[in-house]
């Protein structure tokens, strides 16, 4: 015994003995990361892809509208004339003080060109000039008057000359004839243009004398050759298009006289010689700028820059080389301002979609970590009554999803980088690049992850913050929020409330204030936090009738759908803001083709036009029988317009003069052409005329023939008829009635009659009428009628209307909208069927345990089907009504003008483009949410159907 309890002791001794570190068993642990994306690979790769997709949308807009910016001022000063974007630089010679040859010697050409040099390093950054573009010379302010009697002479006058010394003349000129000029002070000599020679009568050798400025003695001008231009649209050429194209001056008197302006060459050596001339002469350097370097970020220090240089800082810096008298003149300025103008009035309509886009991708993000929340709601709960703490269990999930997060968003970013690249320079090497700021990518893409990553964590650690046990119904009709959930629902509301009501009260003045863009998000939010509230409502008043139906479907569809999650705001904000961004887009898609549509048919008055280049041009005999058989041309209405026709007052003689134009119509033809357009429609029998016109009317005066007015003639004439007194007649028109507008002159006061009761019957115009109606058909057409083509001109709605849309500024946000609509008709459908995910396994069970009760699979697909529409409906109701409450609270500080017309307002036939709601834009897309819905439910218990019925119907099972 003593033997064997020593040995028993000695065997406890060992056992109590500490073990050393290699002697301890090694546990076996699964790192948490890794087990879970093994167990849900498939949830893994879908948050990914949603991450992926989402941070390339974010990461990618900042630069979208970067480049269609930056393309839109260039495009600005690029296509803009030559003499509206030239910086030129004029200076008056060295006065008379200075001696003779020392002011001649300051225009001479090499003088000259080191000036130009030297201005063109002083501009300020970022404004940069075209070295090859640029041209200094000497030229007369004033015009002088060619003496000789030989010019030519419309009506006696004498022409008048502008004589210019400009440099670099041999590389934008071609010799037709003669030489290039050479010549010196006391030997003058130039060259014309072509086009000058055949208006002067100015031939090589010729000498064109000029008055002296001082001296009695004539300056003689000898013109040793004509030239053409090498590139006419150039700006060499196009500055002072007088160098190019002679023109005819008018001398206004008792009769208007005509007279020629052309100018005169000089080589650059006989430059001196215009100080002798009485044309007053300056020094002027022209520089045009280039814009391939700049971007939308530099408009602004661009207008700074202008202005400088313009009055400012550098025009003193500058005025050091060119003399006290330095002067830059720039219609630049005006040019950059309407750029930034065009870009204020449209970034806000751009805001709206994208704070709409954006609050339905965050939602949609929301509502994933929503459902990976739900699905792993058992497991996180035993978690918790076993011990984990909210820390652990947070950090676990951060890391889980980071895992899965970052590389797709990195992956995103990079995407969005090498996909959407800056505009090239034009003329630069290829990859020759001005980089788009990566900041607000970053930004945007770190803000998606971010979000992506916490939604999990954070839903659990709240949803988990003390153990619980199995939890009841939590369901809409049984459901009780909290008081904190109350609190925080109250307070987004009252915010929402006061932040629509301080837009409507303050308006959209500040630049700086989002709350227009915000807007549908604001009221979005609002009918969502309401329609969550009332919607156990309706489904109560419902489940009363609903029993005494017959079959089980109806009333447990009812049932089922008041048992859906409380948590089901987020699904309904998500579709709320989807309709509403949608309807929202739609509206301003439509308002901007309908402004398009209007201002083009303002312009022309019908389909096609065809009217003489300038007033009073009468239509060839034929044309109207030859433009009808043209093919896709359904109506013609032949018009007759008088301009200028002076209008009796009833006031008498006591009244103002007033003028308008005389229209003369055919009332049958016109009468559909108004009702077509929409153009001040009336009765044919309104205005016809029964009597006497033509050559039998001429001596009938006092006929009283019944008009149409604009508002202001009616108004002058009164009603009692008065007598007009015009080319195509005299007769007394009496106003039978008054319409704001008419297609011959839609934007114009009027004055319409019967033409068969005109003295003088020659139509001037014709209104065609034909959506298919060509425009090559119609030219051929005319052209085959007329002798001189160039005398009538051809005008088309649609070739007018393509020409609104001029700007990269314009496209690219027009494009960028319809992105957000399709992005946002995306995440739509993703969250209808994210909503019905959430409670799949739910739904599955469900069927199962009613199939052995005898449900059939089309009971089935009837009953998932009822149990999705109510809430698909209300969603749809609620997108609805917020998107037509949404466009009326927008619409006072949102003008579509300048994203609908590349020109500003008071340029073109509309002052402004409303928004309004469209019909189609609220309704397609709700119908559209209620119809996925529907067959989503319906797939889903399809799916079902083909499943086996075992592991639903097992008792305790992890579903």
């Amino acid at each position: 015994m003593t033997a064997a309890r020593r040995e028993n002791r000695q065997q406890k001794e060992n056992t109590d003995m500490p073990r050393t570190r290699s002697d301890k068993p090694r546990r076996t642990v699964a790192p948490w990361v890794r087990t879970r994306l093994r167990t849900a690979p498939r949830a893994a790769f879908a948050l990914a892809l949603l991450v992926l997709v989402t941070v390339y949308l974010a990461a990618a807009l900042p630069r979208v509208v970067h480049t269609y910016e930056t393309e839109g001022l260039r495009h600005e000063i690029e296509t803009a004339e030559p003499r509206n974007s030239v910086l030129q630089l004029t200076a008056e010679p060295l006065g008379t003080s200075r001696a003779q040859a020392e002011r001649e010697a300051d225009l001479l050409a090499p003088v000259l060109r080191d000036k130009q040099d030297r201005l063109r390093a002083l501009f300020p950054a970022p404004l940069r000039t075209d070295p090859k573009q640029t041209v200094h010379g000497v030229r007369t302010v004033k015009r002088v008057t060619g003496l000789d009697r030989w010019l030519s002479r419309p009506d006696g006058l004498s022409p008048e000359l502008v004589l210019a010394a400009p440099s670099g003349l041999p590389a934008h000129a071609t010799v037709r004839k003669g030489r290039l000029p050479a010549g010196g002070t006391n030997a003058p000599e130039a060259v014309v243009t072509s086009a000058t020679a055949a208006a002067l009568n100015i031939k090589p050798g010729s000498v064109v004398h000029v008055p002296g400025g001082t001296s009695a003695e004539p300056i003689a001008v000898t013109v040793t050759g004509i030239v053409d231009p090498r590139s006419p649209r150039s700006a060499y050429w196009a500055v002072d298009p007088l160098l190019r194209t002679p023109s005819l001056g008018t001398v206004e008197g008792i009769d208007v006289k005509r007279y020629w302006q052309g100018a005169l060459l000089l080589s650059p050596a006989s430059a001196p010689v215009l100080l002798a001339t009485t044309g007053q002469p300056e020094l002027y350097w022209q520089f045009i700028p280039t814009a391939d370097h700049l971007t939308t970020r530099d408009a602004d220090r661009l207008a700074a820059a202008l202005d400088s240089v313009g009055g400012g800082p550098d025009l003193v810096e500058m005025r050091e080389v060119t003399g006290p008298s330095g002067t830059l003149t720039t219609e630049l300025d005006t040019i950059v301002g309407s750029y930034v103008s065009m870009r204020g009035a449209i970034d806000p309509v751009v805001a709206v979609a994208v704070f709409g886009i954006g609050a339905v991708a965050a939602v949609v993000l929301a509502m994933t970590g929503g459902l990976l929340a739900t699905r792993r709601d058992s497991e996180l709960a035993l978690l918790r009554s076993r011990g984990g703490s909210l820390t652990g269990i947070g950090l676990r999930l951060l890391g889980e999803t980071a895992v899965v997060a970052v590389p797709a968003a990195v992956l995103g970013l990079v995407l969005a980088v090498v996909t959407v690249r800056a505009p090239e320079a034009a003329g630069a090497p290829p990859g020759a690049v001005v980089g788009i700021p990566l900041a607000p990518s970053l930004l945007a893409a770190a803000l998606v992850t971010a979000l992506a990553m916490l939604v999990l964590p954070l839903r659990a650690v709240v949803l988990h913050r003390r153990p619980r046990l199995h939890g009841g119904r939590d369901d809409l009709l049984t459901a009780r929020p909290s008081r904190r959930r109350t609190v925080a629902e109250l307070t987004l509301l009252v915010l929402a409330v006061g932040a629509v009501a301080s837009l409507r009260l303050r308006g959209t003045g500040d630049s700086g204030n989002h709350l227009v863009s915000a807007a549908p998000v604001l009221v979005g939010l609002i009918a969502a936090l309401v329609l969550v509230r009332i919607y156990p409502l309706p489904l109560r008043w419902l489940a009363r009738p609903a029993r005494r139906l017959r079959g089980a479907v109806g009333p447990l569809a009812l049932a089922r759908a008041g048992r859906s999650s409380s948590t089901g705001a987020l699904p309904l904000l998500a579709l709320v803001l989807a309709l509403t961004t949608a309807a929202f887009g739609g509206s301003v898609i439509a308002g901007v083709a309908d402004a398009r549509d209007r201002a083009a048919l303002l312009a022309t008055g019908a389909d096609a036009r065809v009217d003489g280049s300038v007033e009073w041009t009468p239509l060839p005999a034929g044309l109207t029988e030859s433009v009808r058989g043209t093919a896709g041309v359904r109506d013609v209405a032949a018009v007759q317009v008088e301009y200028g026709v002076a209008l009796p007052s009833y006031q008498g003689a006591s009244a103002q003069p007033m003028n308008a134009p005389l229209v003369g119509v055919e009332p049958g033809s016109y009468t559909r052409l108004a009702d077509r357009t929409g153009f001040g429609p009336f009765p044919a029998s309104l205005l016809a005329w029964t009597g006497a016109g033509g050559k039998d009317a001429v001596s009938d005066t006092d006929r009283v023939l019944p008009a149409i007015a604009s508002p202001a003639v009616a108004e002058r004439l009164g009603s009692e008829p008065q007598e007009i007194m015009s080319a195509s007649g005299v007769f007394r028109v009496k106003v039978v009635a008054v319409r704001s507008t008419t297609p011959a002159l839609p934007d114009a006061d009027f004055l319409l009659v019967d033409a068969a009761g005109l003295t003088r019957i020659q139509p001037t115009a014709l209104l065609v009428t034909g959506s298919s109606v060509s425009g090559a058909g119609l030219r051929a057409a005319v052209t085959a009628k007329t002798a001189k083509p160039d005398d009538l001109t051809v005008t088309l709605r649609t070739e007018l209307r393509s020409a609104y849309v001029v700007s990269p500024l314009q496209s690219g946000a027009e494009r960028l909208y319809e992105a957000a609509i399709g992005a946002g008709a995306g995440y739509a459908a993703l969250a209808v069927l994210l909503s019905l995910m959430q409670s799949a396994p739910e739904r599955t069970t469900l069927l199962a345990r009613l199939r052995t009760m005898g449900l059939t699979r089309k009971q089935g697909r009837r009953l998932l089907g009822l149990e999705a529409v109510p809430q698909a409906v209300l969603a749809a109701l609620g997108g609805v009504l917020v998107g037509w409450a949404t466009v009326p609270l927008l619409a006072p500080g949102i003008d579509l003008f300048r994203l609908a017309l590349a020109t500003a307002p008071g340029l073109a036939p509309l002052d402004s483009a409303p928004l309004r709601a469209d019909p189609w834009s609220l309704v397609l897309p709700a119908l559209g949410v209620v119809l996925l819905t529907g067959l989503a439910a319906a797939g889903q218990a399809w799916w079902a159907g083909r499943k086996g019925s075992i592991k639903e119907l097992r008792a305790g099972d992890a579903r």
